[in-house]
């Protein structure tokens, strides 16, 4: 079984998330979504997303509350995807930020793929 990482996410209302990720990449979330956080100040649409914040990563997970269960990498990064891509924007350069949600969309398909677990 490959090592993996958990990332915890929070929403503004405090609700927690859970996010496993390859341990290899569980920094690349951390880092992108620190940089969505930074740059969803400067978007001008009227649909702009409310993303939780990375608070902290870690190499194990207990989870002692059976109605909770982490969210799978790809899985999650592919609904971050969809949801900038829907994004209405005019004024700020979008492209930029949906080039580096696919690029670690396409790492994580590929190292899916390559653990034969897609």
């Amino acid at each position: 079984m490959p090592e993996m990482s958990y990332v915890l996410l929070q929403q503004e209302d405090g609700e927690l998330q859970f996010v496993e990720m390859p341990a290899s990449h569980a920094y690349q979330l951390s880092a992108l979504n620190l940089r969505l956080h930074k740059e969803l100040t400067k978007l001008t649409a009227d649909n702009v997303p409310k993303l939780p914040k990375a608070i902290a990563e870690f190499r194990a997970l207990d989870l002692l509350d059976e109605k909770r269960c982490p969210i799978g990498g790809l899985q999650y990064v592919n609904e971050l995807e969809q949801t900038f891509a829907s994004i209405r924007e005019g004024s700020y350069p979008l492209v930029s930020l949906l080039t580096e949600i696919r690029a670690l969309q396409a790492q994580l398909e590929q190292w899916y793929e390559d653990e034969e677990m897609l």
